[in-house]
């Protein structure tokens, strides 16, 4: 016990200060051992008063209250189940247990490795629209980067490798399939209920807390038009990509004209011997995010440049900042009216213009109402030159129906092919493939946009700050709604979130927190906030987008109100006070469990370092002394779990 550990350890403390003898009727007295042995979800606390040894004053005010025999330094263990392993289940790998002691880390991938995004969409072209440089961890620079724009491939084995250099596989429960998690009140825990696909197996299995790191476009599916299960030809989803399927020479269609459509399309074309493409709606074809010109041809580094970069270290995080920085000036463009969309519109519409010259009619076709920005820019190199080719039909007339043998339109035309390729996206309004129960309410009920109105369903994802939701506590989204700012980059965006799950952690661990969930006044006043700045961007012109979950003129949930400097300002620091709270132990008190005996763990141990707060003068940094979070007195970054 605790106090044990204190009257052990104490007096060769201080004989080491001077060799001076401390009565042992001063120390804390043992108490009886604690019949707890589960680190991971504590029951009723054994209780110490730390004074016992002393004769109380018969004048000094009477407490009913009994102490928690722990020490304050000894956080408790918590158990964190993460659901998805792309870049954002990484990340959680990596950063959670370098920030948060004693975490016991789960993270749960359907697939049979990492890689997310990257690990599933194999289809011709996929690469990334975003350059390398940017695409990849803020500590984890990678001066080898092949190309400009690297291919998914490359992008997969990057992220693996990150995987791998700190160990995230340890935390690794690769085909499990998550379908359902529910909150058990008395426990203040998770019930997560899963798939082994390797067994069939259906486990259940316990979490303090859990975060959704599952993307934004995992849930993919087929469109559902009338005889598509009767078509006799290939079908395929883009996010489904048939490896063995050789489409030259073949009549192929592709449909949709999002970013997986664009990619396939220019690449297709080039072998096919006949392309059909659906294109519903308009699209600005962007040069590239930051205004460099991207090409269809690979645009490699030299040798000699990746060997600057990698023998190099200044010269190429100049090169880093260079060309990141490009991406945290962006954001005057989504306000509508700025000059700097105008421009925008100019500078699009002149780029397709000269793209489309072979076809020029096809320009009233593809140019939107609707701002640039409104929807997810779609840089498109080949895209344009592509459909302006023989062997390639743009088909804007609706799709009516399929055949055994094709499509036919709403004019009645049928047109027959070998395969269909389906870039139609995924479910964009973020409703989760899995259900959420938490007292009395399915997440995805709240959030299902055909139940808005009904037993008060907001009918989209209500959130406070991206982060949670009221209501269902200990669950917190990573890259979720409003997950990142319209510019900035996607993973400083989640590293930063992470750091700030990190803090919530930290505290549930240290104070003993039993849940915590935002409160719906919290929650309300950020909703009505973001609907507010909205209004003056383009994000809320009528567009389909995933920005607003394919709802033209439909709120905007999909990004961040506010830069992505501002979206960082606000996780610098949480808000404890939007949060509410439930405590462990029997007591009322929320100071019982907390701050047990009255000592840290360091205190009672012989060889800790007390005095680590002081350092040379030229090592300290006024703007953050005293408030590291692993600089208290014998580092509590490396205290053991407590019960």
């Amino acid at each position: 016990m605790a106090t044990q550990i204190i009257s052990d350890q104490l007096v060769s403390v201080d004989e080491k200060l001077r060799g001076l003898t401390i009565s042992e009727q001063a120390l804390p007295s043992p108490s009886s051992p604690s019949t707890s042995s589960n680190n991971t979800q504590p029951g009723p606390a054994v209780v110490t008063p730390t004074t016992q040894a002393f004769q109380p004053v018969p004048s000094y005010p009477k407490s009913s209250l009994t102490l928690v025999d722990r020490f304050i330094d000894e956080p408790r263990s918590l158990r964190v189940a993460v659901i998805g392993g792309g870049l954002a289940g990484i990340l959680s790998g990596i950063l959670l247990p370098a920030k948060v002691p004693s975490i016991k880390l789960n993270i749960y991938e359907k697939n049979s490795d990492f890689g997310g995004t990257w690990l599933e969409n194999v289809y011709p072209g996929v690469r990334c629209d975003i350059p390398s440089h940017v695409y990849q961890s803020t500590f984890e620079p990678n001066p080898n980067w092949s190309d400009q724009f690297s291919p998914g491939a490359e992008i997969r084995d990057y992220w693996q490798g990150v995987a791998k250099k700190h160990d995230v596989y340890r935390f690794a429960r690769f085909g499990h399939r998550v379908d359902a998690i529910t909150w058990d009140e008395s426990e203040g825990a998770w019930r997560v209920a899963m798939l082994d696909l390797g067994t069939s197996e259906t486990k259940v299995e316990i979490a303090d807390f859990v975060f959704t790191a599952i993307g934004r476009f995992n849930d993919w599916k087929l469109p559902e038009y009338p005889g598509i299960k009767e078509y006799q030809g290939v079908l395929r989803h883009a996010s489904h990509w048939d490896a063995d399927f050789d489409p030259a020479g073949k009549k192929v269609a592709v449909i949709g004209n999002g970013a997986s459509g664009i990619q396939l399309v220019a690449n297709l074309q080039k072998t096919v011997a006949h392309l059909d493409h659906y294109a519903r709606n308009k699209t600005w074809i962007a040069a590239s995010w930051a205004g460099d010109e991207r090409t269809l041809e690979p645009q490699p580094y030299t040798d000699e440049q990746k060997k600057v970069f990698a023998t190099d270290p200044q010269a190429y995080l100049a090169f880093r900042k260079a060309l990141e920085d490009k991406y945290w000036r962006r954001f005057s463009a989504f306000f509508r009216g700025s000059e700097q969309n105008v421009e925008l519109r100019e500078r699009f519409t002149q780029i397709m213009r000269e793209r489309l010259a072979r076809k020029p009619e096809l320009l009233e076709h593809l140019v939107p109402d609707f701002s640039p920005n409104c929807r997810r820019l779609t840089p498109g190199p080949g895209y344009l030159e592509a459909i302006t080719e023989d062997n390639v039909d743009y088909i804007r007339t609706p799709i009516a129906r399929f055949t055994a043998t094709g499509i036919v339109t709403a004019d009645g035309v049928e047109r027959a092919v070998d395969a269909v390729f389906c870039a139609t996206g995924a479910n964009v309004n973020m409703v989760t493939p899995f259900s959420i129960q938490a007292r009395g309410k399915d997440l995805r009920d709240l959030w299902d946009p055909q139940a808005a109105g009904k037993d008060g369903a907001p009918g989209f994802p209500y959130t406070y700050l991206g982060l949670a939701t009221p209501g269902f506590p200990n669950l917190f989204y990573i890259h979720g709604p409003h997950g990142t700012g319209p510019s900035g980059t996607v993973p400083h965006s989640v590293e930063n979130q992470l750091a700030l799950f990190a803090k919530v952690l930290r505290k549930v661990s240290r104070e003993g927190v039993k849940s915590i969930t935002p409160s719906k006044r919290a929650a309300d006043e950020f909703v009505e906030y973001a609907d507010a700045f909205f209004t003056s961007t383009v994000l809320s012109d009528h567009c389909s987008s995933w920005y607003n979950g394919g709802k033209p003129g439909g709120r905007i949930h999909g990004i961040w109100p506010g830069s992505a400097g501002h979206v960082t300002a606000v996780r610098r620091e949480p808000r404890w006070e939007d949060w509410e709270y439930t405590y462990l132990g029997e007591s009322s008190n929320r100071f019982a469990w907390y701050f047990g005996n009255g000592w840290t763990r360091r205190e009672a141990t012989a060889d800790s370092d007390m005095t680590n707060y002081l350092k040379l003068p030229d090592q300290v940094d006024l703007r953050d002394i005293h408030e590291s979070w692993w600089d208290l007195p014998g580092d509590w970054s490396t205290a053991p779990a407590s019960s």
